[in-house]
């Protein structure tokens, strides 16, 4: 298919599930886009974009597969662990200083992000004190999340971020194995809320002391970007932090004069 036709269909197929369904991807990278609708075209025995978005106008449990591939990000507990401890050195003795905390990881996905915050809390003290709100479009994976349940193969890993973040305990402590899967501590998301919520459609969530949105800004373009960066901006109460992936950055922003670097090097940011 001459790459124009194809562009030309892609466009159309985020109209039409904006118009369908009251998602909108119409705003996502176009990079990344394309690769995960063609491989939604093979996972669906698609031979064209139109027959993608035939079918998935008219199939909602279709949709449903659709809407996993274009939306679950490659993730893992801990990942990026430096992250996690400029958290514990620079934001949690702030932290303290608040009798109450709220906290939203914006485009929690299956929930490693959810969990991996939780056990930093629960080690710093927070978590009794905490509600964290844990936002994704994917009904599929909010479910995930709130199973808490994870590959027993990607412990390991698991384990070694978690010890390069600054843990103070053995992970072991913080799940059960049986089988080929893991399943963390119900009591780590007792202080979570997980809810449906779009980046590029919704509006204010709330009013947080800390936000986490890692991983997620790069499959957007610079303009759906820039409105995610303005609900943080609105989100966040007075001196609130945000916290970034390694490849994400307010540098380019309109909202970014609203924001100071508290680690630039781990993209944690501080309202001004």
């Amino acid at each position: 298919m001459p790459q124009a036709l194809f562009d030309l269909e892609l466009r159309l197929l985020m109209e039409a599930i904006y118009n369908r369904y009251n998602h909108d991807f119409r705003e996502y990278s176009g990079a990344s886009q394309k690769r995960r609708v063609q491989y939604a075209m093979e996972q669906l025995g698609c031979d064209s974009v139109s027959a993608l978005q035939g079918l998935v106008l008219r199939d909602e449990h279709a949709f449903a597969r659709l809407l996993e591939m274009l939306t679950i990000p490659f993730t893992e507990m801990f990942r990026e662990p430096d992250f996690f401890l400029a958290l514990r050195r620079h934001v949690v003795p702030v932290l303290h200083t608040y009798p109450s905390l709220k906290i939203w990881v914006a485009g929690c996905a299956s929930g490693e992000e959810v969990y991996s915050l939780a056990i930093l809390l629960r080690e710093e003290g927070l978590l009794e004190r905490s509600i964290i709100y844990a936002t994704d479009i994917n009904p599929a994976a909010l479910e995930r999340a709130r199973q808490g349940i994870f590959p027993i193969a990607e412990l390991q890993q698991y384990t070694r971020n978690y010890q390069a973040a600054g843990g103070t305990r053995a992970f072991s402590d913080y799940y059960t194995a049986a089988y080929n899967a893991a399943r963390f501590d119900r009591e780590l998301c007792r202080h979570v809320t997980f809810a449906d919520h779009s980046l590029a459609t919704d509006h204010v969530f709330s009013e947080m002391h800390l936000i986490c949105c890692r991983n997620v800004l790069i499959y957007f373009n610079r303009k759906l970007q820039d409105r995610a960066f303005g609900l943080f901006a609105e989100s966040l109460c007075h001196r609130g932090f945000l916290g970034l992936g390694s490849k994400e950055t307010l540098d380019f922003s309109s909202h970014g004069k609203d924001f100071e670097p508290v680690a630039a090097r781990e993209r944690l940011y501080r309202k001004r």
